[in-house]
């Protein structure tokens, strides 16, 4: 039977690749290149994951999927939403069911109509996920149990921390045993403003440098290396009469003198009882759960958000990304064991995560840095890639002559050194105003708190995306059809001219009209513009959730430090196959009918890219 094993590898960077492709020290990609061979791949507008796996998966550009950016605003309000999923409650007597925003027709369903099985693991916008014949396990877009990309607990003792971006606080004091009694923060409670939780009891170690951690949970008693991260913990919250919802967790401990602080990862759901399906059939995720063991089930598996506050190191990072690269592989070995026919997809995203907050490492006057570069993390990016070459060696061993091996990355990165306040910009250029008395500020506020709507042509939000306030359209819309052209033009224009007066760089290369670059029927749901930056640059964080701060740039001293939401041009993908291939022009769009067309299967009549294979 005819087989397809893709393996993608998230943010894989071309230059990055070919520096070590030359140098020898990615075998076996080296050899995929040789037996068939590589190209740069064309990516989305814009270059971000949820957007370049979903036109990968249904063979359209973003106007016929519908997904276009993290974030997504609602007209009405201007609020912005996440533009992945959602919740539906049709009434009070049904339970709540999640939505999966990413139209189209994914190439796994033309399969299932052909008669042909998919095994599908950690493809993103697959929440809930597509019913299909085969199996499949939702990747990016599976929120925690607190509804969430990942929110995290940080439990000290120091009474002055407080929480930090998506992270909640527990402040805790040892009693003279040097035990503590608190929780576990779980779901939200929908008929109030509290939060049910699960009780846990930590006892301090001094002299061990570690911690026990004991509750009703599984296993009852977990213990916590001082500097390491624990076993899971599955925990119930009780939410009702005969009513509970599982989860898990795991706890890095950070510290236990002179202040003791524990970090607990965002609440996962547990495979084997998920408060949605996060897999296709639903026991599929308890099933590997059995069989490789209790895995990450959010979305956004690496904790990048305990990094970036500052919560634990670069080390404990790196332990973290590499639990989740070898769970992952654990999943992808299983599965190819068994795997007779059809279609297997499984997505690595350590390799985006890594880069994010290491790419900095590599830049010495990069601001996240403050002028200080240990060279113990210079080479974690390249060391990275070569522990992917050599997962991708051990999918290799399953291929035989007459199975196509793909692997992809679905962009590139770049360094994000500067950030751009577009909606400061905006409301300087006259098409964005405050209320009375607001001047751009962080007291300005995020979610356009202090915008003033009648006055207001124009506003960013997300990683891009600029929005017309249209009459009509928007809730107090005041642009008419006869001005929107002229609106843009000056957006256009002015943002292009645009100078960073640190360097004297143009921040912005292009932008483009979604007309230009959409087409298909969730194209009105688009931004009207995209902003395309130049490398180094990138929106700024306040712009994403409709901030306006002082000034039109900031360092960006985060550690999220690389990126590669800017011009597409500057952040390809990478395509290696183990069969000859139209290397010139390859795009994310023919990646579908190349491996319909390799199972015998026509490409959907919608789809826009073509069969790379010769």
């Amino acid at each position: 039977m005819k087989r397809v094993i893709v393996i993608g590898l998230d943010g894989f960077e071309p230059k990055i690749a070919e520096r070590l492709l030359h140098a020898g020290l990615l075998p076996n990609l080296a050899q995929l290149r040789a037996r068939g061979g590589y190209s740069r791949l064309e990516t989305t507008q814009p270059a971000q994951t949820p957007v370049a796996w979903s036109t990968f998966a249904t063979g359209t550009n973003p106007g016929a999927h519908g997904i276009f950016d993290f974030v997504r605003r609602d007209p009405q309000t201007y609020l912005p939403d996440f533009s992945l999923n959602r919740y539906e409650q049709k009434s009070t007597f049904l339970p709540p069911k999640a939505v999966n925003l990413r139209r189209g027709t994914p190439l796994w369903e033309l399969l299932s109509a052909a008669g042909l099985s998919s095994t599908v693991v950690r493809c993103p916008c697959s929440y809930p996920p597509d019913k299909i014949q085969g199996r499949m396990l939702s990747g990016m877009g599976v929120p925690d149990i607190r509804g969430g990309l990942g929110t995290s607990t940080f439990y000290s003792s120091d009474g002055e921390v407080r929480p930090r971006e998506s992270e909640n606080v527990v402040h805790v004091h040892p009693d003279s045993t040097g035990t503590v009694a608190t929780h576990i923060i779980g779901p939200r409670n929908p008929k109030g403003r509290d939060d049910f939780v699960a009780a846990i009891h930590i006892e301090l170690d001094a002299a061990a440098r570690s911690v026990t951690v004991r509750s009703d949970g599984h296993p009852q008693v977990v213990e916590v290396r001082e500097g390491s991260w624990s076993d899971w913990l599955k925990v119930k919250f009780k939410t009702g009469l005969l009513q509970s919802v599982r989860g898990m967790v795991r706890f890095h401990l950070v510290s236990l003198d002179p202040v003791f602080e524990l970090y607990a990862s965002p609440v996962n759901f547990d495979p084997e009882a998920p408060m949605f399906p996060i897999s296709s059939p639903a026991e599929y995720a308890g099933e590997l759960a059995e069989k490789v063991g209790t895995f990450y089930t959010t979305g956004m598996v690496e904790d990048h958000g305990g990094l970036n506050n500052g919560r634990f190191g670069e080390a404990a990072y790196l332990e973290q990304c590499e639990l989740a690269l070898r769970e992952r592989e654990k999943m992808m070995l299983y599965e190819l064991d068994r795997f007779d026919g059809g279609l297997f997809f499984c997505l690595f995203d350590t390799p985006d995560r890594v880069q994010h907050m290491f790419w900095r490492f590599g830049e010495q006057q990069h601001p996240a840095n403050r002028g200080v570069v240990p060279t113990e993390w210079k080479q974690v990016i390249e060391q990275h890639y070569r522990a992917c070459d050599a997962t991708v060696g051990r999918a290799l061993q399953y291929a035989d002559e007459q199975t196509l091996v793909i692997v992809l990355s679905d962009h590139g990165m770049n360094s994000f050194q500067r950030g751009v306040h577009l909606n400061t910009w905006m409301h300087d250029a006259g098409l964005l105003a405050l209320k009375t008395g607001t001047k751009p500020s962080s007291e300005a506020g995020d979610f356009f708190h202090n915008v003033d709507w009648s006055r207001t042509k124009a506003y960013a939000l997300g990683l891009g995306g600029i929005y017309l306030n249209l009459r009509g359209r928007e809730g107090q819309g005041v642009v008419g059809d006869g001005e929107s052209d002229a609106v843009r033009e000056a957006i256009t224009k002015g943002l292009t001219e645009l100078g960073d007066p640190v360097g004297g760089r143009k921040p912005v290369r292009r932008v483009v009209k979604r007309e230009q670059v959409y087409a298909g029927a969730y194209t009105h749901e688009a931004p009207d513009l995209l902003v395309h930056f130049a490398d180094g640059y990138r929106v700024s964080w306040p712009t994403a959730l409709g901030g306006v701060p002082a000034g039109h740039f900031e360092d960006n001293v985060k550690k999220w430090a690389g990126d590669h939401v800017i011009d597409p041009a500057l952040v390809p993908g990478v395509l290696f196959m183990n069969q000859s291939f139209d290397e010139a022009c390859a795009s994310l769009l023919d990646l579908a009918p190349t491996i319909l067309a390799a199972l015998g299967v026509p490409a959907g009549t919608v789809m826009e890219g073509k069969s790379l294979l010769r």
